[in-house]
């Protein structure tokens, strides 16, 4: 289904160059928040107590955060939990107190609040515990990302999968390099956006690096610029891109919009991946081709060697 069809070639290519140096820096930038910045890792990974508490009418979720901060939790995340009268409290862990001993006097401070207030449930994440899952975590994207490499390989060429890698993962930099620029919570919902977006992000590339190879059979194309095939590979699936990620996007943007506090840094991150996955597809990955030297005989040898040897 197609929303347009573009008659001419865009020149993608004609501005890959700068893109790509645009790219490059700010890739650098994400890379140098990284190492010194690092991520503010939310309780699943630093661990901390997490408390369930309910209230006979909607909660005054500014009126908590107020309160933990005055009990000295100025990073305690205070959210809704399914219903408006029900708040998830994440708190750090705090040296030489219990996590039950923490949980009645978090309790206390609610009930100056509101009297009503009930303790539904505590749970305490250890530090050992947080930090597997955060090595989990890690271990998860490489796997991913080499899985990724080994299928474009076979799939298309080797190539293709450098390419497509090195613009996935540079999505991936991107994204983290926000959170930790601005210092928002890097959490488990986060983490599974990230790796969302690198799966999510590959298909993008898939989509017009088999489009690449279609045109490099096609013996319309035979006589055709590199670059010109490139670009009437991505002008001739701008559409399907338009039309996928705009729906997609729009799904994001309700949940960052209207999905509270709970959602929001999922939702945060997976607009953020969507709007570069569409960018590392037409101006990381696609140039890359170019830089890797791809040429037709790359994809169609079968076809040029009977005519060599009728030749």
């Amino acid at each position: 289904m197609e929303f347009f069809r573009i008659k001419r070639d865009i020149p993608f290519m004609r501005h890959a160059l700068l893109l790509n140096v645009i790219s490059l820096i700010t890739f650098v930038l994400a890379v140098i928040s990284l190492s010194t910045q690092g991520l503010h890792l939310g309780v699943d990974f630093t661990g901390g107590t997490v408390l369930e508490v309910g209230f006979n009418q909607p909660a005054d979720l500014g009126k908590i955060r107020e309160s933990m901060t005055k009990f000295g939790f100025s990073e305690a995340s205070v959210q809704n939990f399914g219903t408006v009268r029900d708040v998830l409290v994440r708190l750090p862990i705090k040296e030489g107190v219990t996590s039950a001993r923490l949980s009645e006097q978090v309790l206390g401070e609610l009930k100056l609040i509101d009297p009503s207030v009930v303790l539904k449930r505590t749970e305490f994440v250890g530090p050992q515990v947080g930090k597997e899952l955060l090595e989990n975590g890690a271990m998860a994207l490489l796997f991913v990302s080499l899985g990724i490499v080994g299928y474009l390989a076979m799939r298309f060429e080797w190539k293709f999968g450098v390419s497509a890698i090195i613009a996935n993962l540079h999505d991936v930099v991107i994204i983290l390099g926000f959170f930790s620029v601005f210092h928002w919570e890097f959490s488990l919902p986060v983490l599974a956006a990230v790796l969302a977006i690198l799966g999510y992000s590959v298909n993008e590339s898939v989509v017009v690096m088999d489009r690449v190879r279609e045109n490099f059979r096609n013996r319309k194309f035979r006589t055709v610029p590199v670059p010109q095939v490139i670009d009437n590979a991505i002008t001739v699936t701008m559409s399907r891109t338009i039309i996928t990620h705009g729906c997609t996007q729009l799904m994001v943007c309700s949940m960052l919009i209207f999905g509270g506090e709970t959602l929001h840094y999922f939702a945060l991150a997976l607009t953020i991946g969507i709007c570069f996955g569409i960018y590392s597809s037409v101006f990381v990955g696609s140039p890359l081709l170019m830089w890797f030297g791809l040429r037709r005989e790359d994809l169609a040898k079968s076809e040029i060697k009977p005519v060599e040897a009728s030749q």
